[in-house]
């Protein structure tokens, strides 16, 4: 397995809140796992402490980021500073192909809602953010967005109730249909309330509870990136 496979193989399991906060991430355990060489590993993690998606600890090693509740705010009104100017310029900008594209978007992520699919949902509802951030066209705005818009799924994963899906649902239609509408105005006020409304759904108490090993969150995660291989290739 390359690089690249294994770097998104990881970043969607760290995205995705699979593991709790403060596992390290070995690089001997992880080589043997992905059947590649500790050096492989090795750059793979350096790439995502660089993109803070793991905390490199020196003389230590990689661990999972453990999602402070206390930077929660500083972190929400960075994504709200970039995201409202990210929905103004969008809603100048976007093509009916675009358009299109988001209006699909968010009828899999009701549907997905609506099927109790709350896995599925949750990836959707972060893909949202990720895809109107990608439409910019801009680089500089998707590498800021990246960064920030992970550093918030932990803190959802972490932090935030199921109740909060169907709200985050609707808001994001609100965001989209604003956008479609060319309504500049009223995009960057839907963007804005919805990144508040999530900020303020983070709740402090945490159940702790015993998860799936690593090499089982791998399994699953490694079986889930050859599947989409093979559907890519006979596509």
């Amino acid at each position: 397995m390359n690089e690249q496979a294994i770097h998104t193989i990881l970043t969607s399991v760290l995205r995705g809140g699979r593991l709790p906060g403060g596992v390290k991430l070995g690089e001997h355990r992880l080589a043997e796992i992905f059947g590649v060489s500790r050096e492989r590993i090795r750059k793979v993690l350096h790439r995502l402490g660089h993109e803070r998606l793991l905390d490199i600890v020196r003389n230590r090693g990689a661990f999972t980021v453990e999602p402070d509740l206390r930077e929660s705010h500083m972190v929400y009104e960075a994504r709200r500073i970039l995201e409202s100017g990210m929905a103004a310029h969008l809603a100048d900008n976007l093509t009916d192909a675009q358009i299109a594209r988001l209006r699909e978007h968010v009828d899999a992520e009701a549907k997905a809602l609506r099927l109790g699919d709350q896995a599925t949902w949750q990836r959707l509802s972060a893909e949202f953010h990720f895809l109107l951030a990608e439409m910019t066209g801009n680089p500089l705005v998707q590498r800021q967005a990246q960064e920030l818009i992970s550093r918030t799924l932990m803190l959802v994963k972490r932090y935030e109730t199921t109740a909060g899906s169907a709200c985050g649902c609707e808001e994001h239609r609100a965001i989209f249909r604003a956008l479609a509408a060319q309504e500049r105005g009223k995009a960057v006020k839907a963007m804005t309330a919805h990144l508040s409304l999530v900020e303020t759904r983070l709740r402090p108490t945490i159940c702790e509870e015993i998860g799936p090993s690593l090499e089982e969150v791998l399994a699953d995660e490694i079986a889930v990136f050859a599947t989409s291989q093979e559907f890519a290739a006979a596509s």
